[in-house]
């Protein structure tokens, strides 16, 4: 698939909705789960998900149109929400994540980004050079993946529950080691 402006913010203009209809109103058990030391609870998904609109996409975005590979990324923290999100409930965090989600979309359609634009480079500090169409497309991955492991981790809470049918389920087998 050919990564456009529209396409992507197609993707991530639905994640806050899922996440809601996933997330809202569920069990403190399976907001809190996780699948064991060092893995992540839905919650802490959402807080990663929320640290990103702020720190990530945007300013990233901005970089490589104002400087290209002139000025590197800033690292990012990729557990700075475990900090972050002390204190606020699971609705705080998906309501504060629609709202910059919303905000951080307008930014994008506002720039009326052109396929030679998507083409534009930055610097990664990890990866090297990078390119806004692949910045677009690694978020929209990014938004899918954490769907997928919001979806997983709250699986695992019922693993036992599940008796004999967990044969039936590839969803509870354990992760391959990566």
């Amino acid at each position: 698939m050919e990564i456009s402006r529209e396409s992507a913010v197609a993707v991530l203009r639905r994640t806050p909705g899922v996440l809601r209809a996933m997330l809202e109103g569920v069990p403190e058990a399976l907001e809190q789960g996780s699948e064991g030391e060092d893995t992540w609870s839905p919650y802490d998904i959402v807080g990663h998900l929320v640290h990103g609109e702020r720190a990530d996409w945007i300013p990233r975005l901005r970089i490589i149109l104002e400087h290209g590979e002139t000025k590197a990324f800033e690292p990012f923290d990729r557990f700075a929400q475990f900090e972050e999100s002390r204190g606020k409930s699971l609705e705080d965090l998906l309501a504060e994540f629609e709202g910059l989600r919303a905000e951080n979309l307008d930014i994008v359609e506002g720039l009326e980004l052109t396929p030679a634009d998507l083409s534009r480079t930055g610097l990664h500090p990890d990866l090297g050079v990078v390119s806004l169409g692949e910045l677009l497309s690694t978020w929209m991955v990014h938004d899918l993946g954490h769907i997928a492991q919001i979806a997983r981790v709250m699986a695992k809470q019922l693993d036992a529950e599940v008796g004999p049918w967990r044969v039936y389920l590839p969803i509870l087998a354990p992760r391959p080691l990566s």
